[in-house]
């Protein structure tokens, strides 16, 4: 594949690395930047997560590939640890 077929992942990527290096000249402390990502990154996985499990059954979507059996079991365990953790986080705010 080209540069010139991929002209909107080559975009995004130029205006990432942009913000990026204009992060640099603000007052934005790195550290709390990072955390802050890691709880948005743990909130967000969860929802995620809930709807890969829906779509890894369906034969539209992954074709021969649906999971089946202990890892889609595996998966909602997984899925249920990740919101429980949420809670457990929420919980404790302020403690």
């Amino acid at each position: 594949m080209t540069p010139k077929e991929a002209i909107a992942f080559y975009s995004v990527l130029a205006l990432l690395v942009a913000l990026g290096v204009a992060l640099n000249f603000t007052a934005l402390d790195p550290i709390k930047a990072l955390y802050w990502s890691a709880v948005i990154n743990g909130v967000l996985a969860a929802p995620i997560m809930t709807v890969m499990m829906l779509l890894v059954r369906r034969k539209s979507v992954m074709g021969e590939l649906v999971v089946r059996g202990p890892v889609y079991w595996l998966g909602w365990i997984a899925t249920a640890t990740m919101f429980l953790c949420i809670v457990g986080m929420a919980c404790s705010i302020g403690s």
